[in-house]
């Protein structure tokens, strides 16, 4: 799978989320912090990662930033984009699973490399749920189809 991934700091967390994903045999494309000579921004780079997905250059994508706050309402801006802030592996589950989101958002300060692990392991283990309902809601956040 490819994977944007953007951070306006280049911090271990951030650092070893890339290693983590490359381990996991997924394909990363770097933006802010992460890519030399990119601006770091969190407002810029979220959305860099998040054009990414609506391009289709990429399957999905990881924003970051101190608080991953800014970095989720930045991706969100970009159609077609869920992007949903985990700070734990239940919500990395719920935000896969009920809201079929294909961006995820993450904290700097609060996200520990054992914390990480589990978010991913949660993230990837999540399917998005076939049920009517759920299905509704997502159509319905995508808003209407161009």
């Amino acid at each position: 799978m490819r994977i944007s991934v953007s951070s306006d700091m280049d911090a271990p967390v951030a650092q070893a989320l890339v290693t983590e994903l490359r381990t996991r045999g997924h394909d990363v494309i770097t933006h802010g912090a992460l890519s030399p000579g990119d601006d770091p921004q969190w407002a810029v780079c979220s959305e860099k990662a998040a054009r990414d997905i609506q391009a289709g250059t990429a399957d999905q994508a990881v924003v970051c930033c101190w608080t991953g706050t800014g970095a989720s309402i930045a991706a969100n801006k970009v159609p077609g984009v869920r992007a949903a802030l985990c700070t734990d592996a239940y919500t990395a589950d719920g935000a896969r699973r009920w809201n079929d989101a294909n961006v995820l958002a993450l904290s700097l300060r609060l996200t520990s490399e054992p914390l990480l692990t589990e978010i991913l392991d949660a993230w990837f283990a999540g399917e998005p749920s076939q049920d009517a309902t759920d299905r509704e809601n997502v159509a319905r956040v995508n808003g209407p189809q161009a």
